[in-house]
């Protein structure tokens, strides 16, 4: 049951941006400039995510879910009234008649589950394409800014496993990236939240700290 109300409740939870695609490859080496290393550090899928066309995109794609999680959440409602009612009657009535309600609530179960789970990776495959196009044209900016601010190497510290331990706040260019991808495309930032926004999170765009150091376990 709790399986059933975590997947009917979740369904645009965490942007899922987890895995959603994978960064572009670097820039050539070759091409890099001469002189001294200088290296930045970004938070890659926070900055596509939080670039006023991805809100506004991800956020449609939340409105899109949000009567699929409406008629989920009812369903749900339906099995924990179902099952309250009878579990009330207890001892009242005879295994023969207690066996077609828990049919029924055993029904409602599964469609609840398979529902949930359609939805879900609906949602997540839409989610991906939606990222990946709009993450092919956000590192084009980034390509663009590393070139023109003599970088020499751009670390990317939002995947789960990555190399950084530690970076200072003035190396972080994820907002300026996301800045410099929102004037050139020309989208607005988002007016109004998006539907449902109180139990479902969008996105926002707080700049994203540097690493810190960890202790190692």
């Amino acid at each position: 049951m709790k399986r059933s109300l975590a997947l009917a409740l979740t369904l645009a939870s965490g942007l899922a941006l987890t895995a959603a695609a994978q960064t572009p490859s670097a820039p050539d080496a070759a091409a890099a400039p001469a002189g001294p290393a200088k290296i930045a550090v970004i938070a890659f899928q926070v900055a596509v995510a939080q670039t006023n066309e991805g809100q506004r995109s991800f956020a449609d794609l939340q409105r899109k879910y949000q009567p699929k999680q409406v008629q989920l959440k009812a369903l749900n409602d339906e099995i924990e009234s179902l099952t309250k009612q009878l579990q009330a009657q207890g001892d009242k009535l005879s295994e023969p008649e207690r066996a077609a309600p828990a049919k029924t609530i055993d029904d409602k179960k599964k469609q609840l589950d398979r529902s949930a789970e359609d939805a879900q990776n609906d949602m997540q495959n839409e989610m991906q394409e939606l990222y990946g196009a709009l993450a092919s044209k956000v590192y084009d900016v980034l390509n663009d800014y590393v070139k023109k601010n003599s970088y020499t190497l751009v670390l990317d510290f939002s995947q789960q496993q990555n190399p950084v331990l530690y970076a200072a706040d003035s190396t972080n260019i994820t907002k300026a990236i996301i800045d410099a991808y929102n004037v050139k495309s020309g989208v607005p930032a988002p007016t109004t939240p998006a539907a449902g926004a109180g139990t479902t999170p969008v996105p926002s765009a707080p700049r994203p700290a540097a690493p810190k150091p960890t202790t190692p376990q």
